[in-house]
């Protein structure tokens, strides 16, 4: 097994990565905001990935940082979805506090390896 396999947060990243690919399925975005928000979601479990496979904090850190950005990045997708009515209040309240978990989970990371 893999370092990056036993984090709680890649395995919540994998989730949450699972579950775009259902959601970008079931809607009709533009191409644009469909591969954005999908390669955004990939982007946090692929830096969570990397990070962990490397040997130094701050190389570790920069990938965590990188995760997190692309968490910020779904959030500003999903709150534009919402202010141009292509998904309901609820669909944008569920990604909304998957995306805030992830983000307070990789920031405990980043901050342990800030020490």
């Amino acid at each position: 097994m893999f370092d990056f396999e036993k984090l709680d947060v890649y395995v919540k990243s994998k989730t949450y990565n699972k579950s775009i690919t259902t959601f970008l399925l079931s809607k009709k975005l533009d191409r644009v905001t469909n591969d954005q928000l999908r390669r955004a979601s990939f982007s946090i479990m692929l830096n969570i990935a990397e990070g962990s496979g490397r040997f130094t904090k701050p190389d570790k850190k920069h990938f965590y940082v990188i995760a997190r950005g692309s968490v910020f990045e779904c959030v500003a997708i999903f709150d534009y979805l919402n202010d141009i009515n292509s998904i309901d209040d609820k669909t944008y309240r569920q990604y909304y506090e998957i995306l805030e978990e992830i983000s307070k989970m990789l920031y405990a990371l980043i901050k342990g390896l800030v020490k």
